[in-house]
């Protein structure tokens, strides 16, 4: 899906998300509740985080200019980064709030707020049908897609208190509702700053193992050993690899570069990569680079010829 129909189906939610966010707070107020109150604050991260969306989609779409050579990909990581941190903070308010009333239950109007709760869930249920239905491999917009859901499981907990309240008057509900909602908040804020963090700090993207990738790069026919090993996420769902490849003196460098390549691509899906391929000079491959950073993979045969280390007569 193109990004702008990302951007024309986020605005969409963005706009529902805001008009019922302002009639949340005035019943909310009126009500005193809670939850409701709990629940407008964080429909008014769900639009900071959709904004944000919306801002990090039109700036990834900038191209490379100057010194920033991979353009502005990753504003979008800093979105999602930020509505993690942003759910986190949420979370402990709410979770100290909540503790509060636990101890000291205000008198709650139940049927202020289970009427909020339900029209909240309708509400809620559009917008995530509308984001749903974007590019959610982008973590961009699964940040704000997280921040959407949990407001839907929100208004399901704000709708069951309401019930209980006006059923039988335990107005502690109120309060056990908004403990749900910080739970899902700190559940989701989690997962964000914990994914967005792996691909500022460049580690390998979900389901690649360098160790692995370079084994299988040394079994490839002629490889003597592969050094410099990187892999890495430009942004969320677009990976990079970088390496040294050194392969045995006689053999055509460009040839077995070419067929790494593919293998990258069509094994890993890496069809972003930066290869190095020299020939092995002499019987110690690792003579050829002294500093190579990570692991050093040799391949099998050269791992049995080369010497020993640690032997006495080295």
């Amino acid at each position: 899906m193109s990004s702008e129909a990302d951007r024309k189906l986020l605005s969409g939610a963005l706009a529902l998300i805001v008009g019922f966010m302002a009639a949340e707070i005035i019943v909310g107020i009126a009500a005193g509740s809670l939850a409701l109150i709990t629940d407008a604050a964080h429909m008014l991260t769900d639009a900071i985080a959709i904004l944000l969306a919306l801002i990090a989609i039109r700036l990834a779409a900038r191209p490379p200019a100057g010194g920033y050579t991979y353009g502005f990909k990753r504003v979008e990581i800093l979105s999602a980064q930020a509505n993690g941190i942003t759910l986190l903070l949420l979370a402990a308010y709410f979770v100290f709030e909540a503790i509060n009333r636990m101890i000291h239950p205000p008198d709650v109007k139940g049927g202020l707020v289970l009427i909020t709760g339900l029209v909240g869930i309708v509400v809620n249920l559009l917008a995530t049908w509308l984001i749903s239905k974007a590019n959610r491999s982008s973590l961009n917009v699964e940040g704000a897609f997280q921040h959407i859901l949990n407001d839907l499981f929100a208004f399901i907990a704000t709708a069951i208190a309401g019930l209980v309240i006006l059923l039988t008057g335990f107005a502690r509900a109120d309060a056990i509702a908004a403990l749900v909602v910080a739970a899902l908040m700190l559940k989701a804020g989690i997962s964000l700053v914990r994914d967005s963090g792996r691909i500022f700090l460049e580690a390998a993207p979900t389901g690649i193992d360098p160790q692995a990738l370079g084994a299988e790069l040394c079994a490839v026919e002629g490889v003597v050993e592969v050094h410099d090993l990187h892999v890495w996420e430009i942004t969320s769902g677009e990976s990079a690899a970088s390496a040294h490849i050194l392969v045995a003196e006689g053999l055509d460098c460009h040839q077995i570069r070419i067929k790494i390549e593919a293998l990258l691509a069509d094994r890993h899906q890496l069809t972003h990569s930066t290869l190095q391929v020299d020939h092995a000079t002499g019987d110690d491959p690792a003579a050829h680079c002294s500093d190579a950073h990570g692991t050093v993979h040799r391949s099998i045969t050269t791992a049995a010829r080369a010497p020993d280390p640690a032997s006495p007569n080295h």
